[in-house]
């Protein structure tokens, strides 16, 4: 709605500042991928290799994901407010409220930041995942040209 009244400056704004949030936290996932490879089973492992292109990324969303929410809150939290996203936030409803006529707007923005980035760890996973199971070139590591030469 305030793209279509030429506030879409404010949305943009707010955008960058849940970014930055987010990336401060994603970092916290590589000790859960250590913890989730830790607990794989070798039945886990074979139906990784033998399933379809996504199974490793599927694998750890379900071990990962509620774990990852855990570690990523409190870091999320703390940065909305040092990057400036609840200010932003509060501006762009300040002037969304000024448009007549508009339905009421609330957000969690924590737990919008922290879907979003969650999603996006997946996302790429999933690209990653998927470029090493068709390109043997991406087989780089022994561990993982001894998995794929089977």
């Amino acid at each position: 709605m305030l793209n279509k009244v030429g506030m879409g400056s404010l949305t943009d704004d707010l955008e960058l500042r849940l970014n930055r949030a987010a990336e401060a936290a994603v970092p916290k996932a590589s000790k859960l991928f250590g913890n989730a490879i830790a607990q794989m089973t070798i039945d886990d492992a074979k139906a990784i290799v033998n399933g379809p292109k996504d199974s490793a990324t599927k694998y750890f969303q379900s071990k990962m994901s509620g774990p990852l929410m855990g570690e990523m809150k409190p870091i999320v939290d703390s940065q909305l407010s040092q990057v400036g996203a609840i200010a932003a936030y509060d501006k762009m409803i300040g002037q969304y409220k000024t448009i007549p006529f508009v339905p009421d707007a609330k957000a969690n923005l924590t737990n919008h930041v922290l879907e979003k980035a969650i999603a996006g760890v997946f996302l790429y996973l999933g690209r990653e995942e998927a470029a090493i199971r068709e390109n043997p070139a991406k087989r780089t590591t022994d561990l993982l040209k001894k998995v794929f030469s089977r």
